[in-house]
C-alpha cells in the first residue's frame, strides 16, 4: 500500500480531531487504530446502523448537527 496515513498522525495531533465511522464498516479497524495512535484532543463518534458508504450518501444517517458542532468550536 502506497498511500500510509498513520506514518503522519503525529503531525495532525494534537489538533482536534473527530473521528467518525459506522458500527458496521469494514474500515472500522482502521478508524480504531488512528484513534489510538492519536493525541488529545480526539473523539470517536460511532454512528448505528451504518457501513463505510452509508456515511457518504445516506443523509439519514449522517450526523451533520454533530459535525457542525464540532467545526464550529474547533475551527475558531
Amino acid at each position: 500500500m502506497n498511500f500510509r496515513p498513520l506514518d503522519f498522525i503525529d503531525e495532525i495531533s494534537p489538533r482536534p480531531i473527530l473521528f467518525v465511522v459506522g458500527d458496521r464498516a469494514h474500515s472500522r479497524f482502521f478508524s480504531d487504530a488512528a484513534y489510538e495512535r492519536a493525541l488529545e484532543p480526539k473523539e470517536m463518534l460511532v454512528v448505528e446502523d451504518a457501513e463505510h458508504i452509508d456515511l457518504y450518501d445516506r443523509r439519514d444517517l449522517i450526523p451533520f448537527d454533530r459535525l457542525a458542532d464540532f467545526f464550529t468550536v474547533n475551527m475558531q
